[in-house]
């Protein structure tokens, strides 16, 4: 065990991908705003553009300040290697593009992400990849088969909030010579580790949690260090969402309060959804930490903590938007994970491009609202969303 793998997160989260800058000895990592960098002689130049020598050579593909931040996420993931790109649907769409061709075949547990499923439905499509979508693992089971290149999931689900067994799903994906993708966006690696329950390759949108302060577009995949090889060869190389030196910037610096950030989110969640509970205007509400959530054993498995989501529905698009409306503290916007609450209609917005059949079938109904629970003091959120709730109509789908 290196000296970095046995100190704890927190340690990590600050100190792993970077020290003092040996040239100046800077202690913050220099943002390097360059598009190239010159290597010395054509032979050395040849082995960096072919991967066969490490090095910095042009900053579509490697940059030292975008390199700090890879390797400081592949130390928390607990990872051989990661490649950062310019937005999560650029990683995600690397990943589809390095890993399927036409004749495969890839099943996901939904809901997914409207954007992730958009990408495999209707764009994977065109090209002669088969997509299966599973309710649960035992689903996923009858659908994959030899054809079957990537098993898709997140923990938890984007907007649901459903929780996947990833160490019973990566078994089921590895029997079939599957492997396996977890979008660990909702989750970080500060409350679950998917490499750890048999994943191949874990993504962010660190636009989200990784970030924090809603400044900054990013994505990045971590996984072992021939996959990402692979990964940073064809879908970086080839896709070209590059991720910026100012971006990696932002983003190191958010990460190092990571922990700190996901236990006052994590905290502020349970608090609200407690206090939500058995709330009549509420037809359903849906939060991992909750006793009655039907995937809170799993959660309590492969989690440390149970969120900063907190889901509710309350039974029409009316009252869902009345809701809305009255909220102060949660902001309207999409997107999530950032220190101030957010709240968003997913049916109306992140989601509305999957039809409303596909909505119906994952549960993502019209009256459904996902918040994004920030840091702010408890009560206040808590105060917050009881009285937006006060004015909801009471015929509003109830």
């Amino acid at each position: 065990m290196s000296k970095q793998e046995s100190q704890g997160f927190r340690t990590r989260a600050v100190h792993a991908g970077h020290g003092l800058d040996p040239v100046t000895g800077a202690h913050a990592v220099p943002i390097y705003a360059t598009s190239t960098f010159g290597y010395g002689n054509a032979e050395r130049g040849a082995r960096l553009f072919a991967g066969e020598e490490p090095g910095y050579f042009y900053s579509r593909l490697s940059n030292p300040t975008v390199r700090a931040f890879e390797e400081k996420i592949a130390s928390l993931e607990g990872a051989g290697d990661a490649v950062a790109f310019g937005s999560g649907m650029g990683a995600a769409s690397a990943v589809a593009l390095t890993f399927l061709k036409a004749g495969d075949a890839v099943a996901f547990v939904g809901p997914l992400y409207g954007g992730t499923e958009g990408l495999l439905r209707d764009i994977l499509g065109r090209f002669g990849v088969t997509v299966h979508e599973a309710r649960d693992v035992e689903a996923l089971r009858t659908l994959v088969s030899d054809r079957t290149r990537l098993v898709w999931l997140e923990t938890p689900t984007n907007p649901t909030l459903k929780v996947v067994d990833l160490r019973a799903a990566a078994k089921v994906a590895h029997a079939a010579g599957a492997l396996v993708v977890v979008d660990n966006t909702f989750s970080t690696p500060y409350l679950t580790r998917p490499l750890e329950f048999g994943a191949d390759l874990v993504m962010h949108s660190a636009t989200k949690y990784l970030g924090g302060h809603g400044d900054v577009i990013a994505g990045v995949v971590a996984g072992s260090t021939d996959l990402v090889a692979e990964l940073r060869l064809h879908g970086l190389r080839h896709v070209g969402a590059a991720l910026g030196p100012f971006e990696a910037y932002l983003l190191l610096r958010g990460l190092k309060t990571l922990p700190l950030r996901m236990e006052a989110h994590c905290a502020n969640a349970q608090a609200l959804a407690e206090a939500l509970q058995d709330h009549p205007a509420l037809q359903a509400l849906h939060y991992p930490g909750l006793q009655g959530h039907p995937g809170h054993e799993v959660a309590a498995r492969q989690m440390r903590a149970f969120g900063g989501l907190v889901s509710l529905d309350l039974g029409s698009q009316e009252a869902a938007f009345a809701f809305l409306d009255h909220l102060k503290l949660f902001t309207q916007a999409v997107s999530l994970g950032d220190v101030e609450s957010l709240s968003s209609h997913p049916a109306s917005t992140t989601h509305q491009l999957l039809g409303e059949e596909t909505l119906a079938r994952q549960g993502i109904t019209p009256g459904l609202v996902r918040l994004s629970v920030g840091i702010e003091d408890p009560e206040d959120l808590i105060r917050d969303v009881l009285g937006a709730l006060e004015k909801v109509p009471v015929s509003a789908g109830r």
